[in-house]
Order: structure tokens, then sequence, then C-alpha cells
């Protein structure tokens, strides 16, 4: 019986010789952050905090809307990941503008966004507004286009209404450029129940210089001191 166990505990001795307390197994290698090339672990990483797991539900712009990735230009979409928007919630990902994430990861990113949730074709049969406008609004019209497409939800003078929140909360308007302003306009908030562009009024969508007044309209009831955010053309991580 002695024998047998001292072979025994020789046998086990044996086996545990090949892989020391410790010491890490085979395929045990940990990639760094700058080899981390997964849409989905660096989309959970470094988005789905602000924009949802799914790019919705979550508590900024929900970027997986189809209706926004038919609008938004692939460079404009990338550039908004890389260098962010300031002056909003919205950083710079990008390590050439102070983020974490190398131009590779970013392209993963950007065009991740774009063939997991655009819809190719999606208004294609239809005349949509500019992404970005070229031309001036006049705010004056602005407000009459309010009244037409936006205050029966948002209420007079867009301070709320039965069902839409206020839209010139001072607080809100100092974290949304014009851009994310037109964005949200065009584009709506399915998942809050805005609609977009096309069904704010039934059988009257709104032409792109509607858009474009009413977005300087709102604008012109931003504080002074968050001005500058009428210049920024890119997309904002957090418009509601």
């Amino acid at each position: 019986m002695m024998l047998r166990i001292f072979f025994v505990f020789v046998a086990l001795l044996l086996c545990g010789c090949g892989t020391p307390p410790g010491k890490p197994g085979r395929n045990a290698e940990v990639p760094t952050p700058d080899q981390v090339l997964d849409f989905q672990t660096l989309f959970e990483q470094n988005c789905a905090g602000c924009h949802g797991k799914d790019g919705d539900e979550g508590a900024a712009f929900p970027i997986s809307n189809p209706v926004y990735l038919a609008l938004v230009d692939q460079n404009v979409l990338r550039k908004t990941i890389a260098q962010g928007v300031p002056g909003t919630p919205m950083p710079a990902f990008a390590k050439s503008a102070g983020g974490m994430l190398t131009d590779t990861q970013i392209d993963v990113i950007s065009s991740g966004i774009r063939s997991r949730w655009s819809k190719p074709g999606l208004l294609d049969a239809v005349k949509a507004p500019a992404y970005a406008s070229s031309v001036s609004g006049d705010s004056d019209r602005g407000a009459v286009d309010y009244k037409t497409f936006c205050e029966s939800c948002h209420g007079p003078g867009g301070r709320g209404g039965p069902k839409g929140s206020s839209i010139v909360d001072p607080a809100l308007l100092s974290l949304k450029s014009d851009q994310g302003l037109r964005t949200v306009v065009i584009v709506g908030r399915p998942d809050l129940g805005a609609p977009d562009w096309r069904a704010n009024t039934p059988g009257r969508a709104m032409s792109d210089q509607e858009v474009t007044d009413i977005v300087a309209w709102l604008s012109r009831q931003r504080p002074k001191n968050a001005s500058h955010l009428k210049a920024t053309n890119t997309e904002s991580s957090n418009v509601r």
C-alpha cells in the first residue's frame, strides 16, 4: 500500500512539473489596448456608455438610427468619433486628438457602425434635407416654422408641451451645436417618440430651408456664452 501511494505521489509531482504555479498557459497572452480590433469590444468600451449597447436606448443620440446613417457622410462620422465635438459631451477618441484609440481602431468603429446598422438606399426615393446646411437660416422665419412643425409637441416658444419637453432650456442648448440641433430636427428621436422631418405635420414634410430656419431660431435661444457652438458643423453626441 505504501509503495502504491509513493508511485501516485511521484506521478502527480511529475505532472505538475511542466506547469509551475503562476505560469500562464498556452494562448494566455492578453492583447494590449492598441491591438483590440473587434468592433463589439471597441464599441462597448468606448461608445455604449452614452449611446447604448446597440447604439440606441442610451442617454445620447441613437447613432444606430438608419435615417441618420443615410444622411451623414462616412468621413464626417469618422471625424466626429476621432475629434469629438468641442463644447459638447462628445469627446475626442483618436490619440492624435488626445484620446486613447489608434486610427485603425477609429476606422473599425466608424465602419462597423455603418455596416451593422445602416440600410442602404433607405432615402433614395425621397428628397431629404442635407445633413449640413450650405445656406444661412432666418430665425424669424424659423419662429413661424416652429409653430407649424414643432409647437404641437413642444409647446409655445419651445418651453414644453403635452408630448415633448422644453427644447429651449439654456443648459440643453449650451451643450448642443447647431449641427447637432439640425440632425435631430431632420432625423427625429424615434426612441423618444419624436418623428423625422417627414412626419411632424401630416402630409407636409419640412424643406431644407425650413429645417435651417428652425435651427437658426433655436440657436437664437442659446446663451451668449455658448455661441461658439453655432460654428460647429459636426454631430453632437448627446442631443435629446
